[in-house]
């Protein structure tokens, strides 16, 4: 179990993004952040990379593999897309609905049997269409409905109770927790447990840790296809298995196959695994973590105030500061200005990425 609780000051950490509003500096974001090789290296920190924090929904592509490697997607005849869903913190798009209509439908598992309660949809066209239309909430609109479908199915197919499949002693989650610990290269009893939004358990980890959970995914992913990651034989595939690494790259590819599924249009994650080279995910509470294929490094983001909006600059910050992915800062930032417009379409200020890596020789 966990050992060690941070204190607010711990939690605070150091700049990462500012504000500006009339060239004055408004708001200042503080956190921390780490950068990870799938080997294990801390290459980079800005604040403290040990800091323990909750994977939050950063943590889906891991709770989807026991699902992907127990052959759910066989066994139903679900696709990348469903995969994707399994990883997603979809936004409640037509799109994300009706794939999560098709998944209810070859599973055979019923939307009732999701135990979180119903939702309106994230996206806030869908939302206001929906409620124009006199719709409302449904148990499919939660960002969390591809995640909790994936589980089910898994349990019905291996006869486990799904009226419980939620509980920590579940053996779906036991299973879950068991991975987690073994891609982190931790022991179960050092993972933290709580219990998420969606009612699932969420795990705590050293935040490096999760980049390097990523960094494997990336590195497993770029191994499997085309332009392999330097270095990318399986790290960490002995203890996490060579079916786990093979159930990884598959979730990682089906992840930028379908990047608006995984999340929606506008989302940070879904504009990086728009770039074949990236994979990532959002997590709440001000989490956020990518990774490079063929690096085979990841880079982590928490946010001490829990926010979402500096994200964009605190990862091409971090980008820039590498001398990495020249295209993937460009794109980001065209799809996600860091320029701030009032209600009238004003231009009122900007963010600016302020992190300091502090680099670490790789010799």
């Amino acid at each position: 179990m966990i050992n060690q609780t941070p204190t607010p000051a711990d939690v605070l950490g150091v700049p990462l993004v500012c504000s500006t509003r009339g060239g004055v500096v408004e708001n200042v974001h503080a956190g921390h952040a780490a950068v990870v090789s799938a080997s294990g290296e801390l290459l980079a920190e800005a604040g403290d990379a040990s800091i323990r924090t909750y994977m939050r929904s950063t943590a889906k592509p891991v709770q989807a593999l026991p699902a992907v490697m127990g052959g759910v997607a066989e066994a139903f005849g679900l696709g990348d897309d469903a995969i994707a869903l399994m990883c997603a913190s979809h936004q409640g798009t037509p799109a994300h609905v009706e794939a999560l209509e098709r998944m209810l439908a070859l599973t055979g598992v019923r939307e009732e049997q999701l135990v979180f309660a119903p939702q309106l949809p994230a996206n806030r066209e869908a939302r206001d269409e929906l409620l124009r239309r006199g719709g409302g909430p449904r148990k499919l609109y939660h960002v969390c409905a591809g995640k909790h479908i994936g589980m089910l199915a898994l349990c019905k197919l291996r006869g486990w109770p799904m009226e419980t499949y939620a509980e920590p002693e579940h053996p779906l989650q036991r299973e879950v927790l068991r991975t987690v610990a073994a891609l982190a290269d931790l022991e179960p009893d050092a993972v933290g447990c709580a219990v998420d939004g969606c009612g699932l358990p969420v795990f705590a980890l050293p935040l490096w840790r999760l980049a390097l959970i990523y960094a494997r995914f990336a590195a497993w992913d770029a191994a499997a296809g085309p332009g392999g990651a330097t270095g990318a034989s399986p790290a960490g595939a002995e203890r996490a298995g060579g079916a786990c690494a093979a159930a990884a790259a598959r979730i990682a590819a089906a992840m930028r196959r379908h990047p608006v599924l995984v999340e929606g249009p506008d989302r940070l994650a879904s504009v990086l695994l728009g770039d074949g080279n990236v994979v990532a995910k959002s997590g709440a509470q001000g989490v956020f973590v990518f990774a490079l294929r063929k690096e085979g490094i990841a880079g982590v983001v928490k946010l001490a105030d829990g926010g979402e909006a500096p994200w964009p600059e605190a990862v091409c910050g971090m980008l820039e500061q590498l001398g990495l992915g020249e295209d993937i800062v460009a794109a980001v930032r065209r799809s996600l200005p860091p320029e701030m417009v009032n209600d009238a379409g004003q231009v009122t200020g900007r963010r600016e990425p302020c992190l300091r890596l502090r680099r670490f020789d790789r010799g």
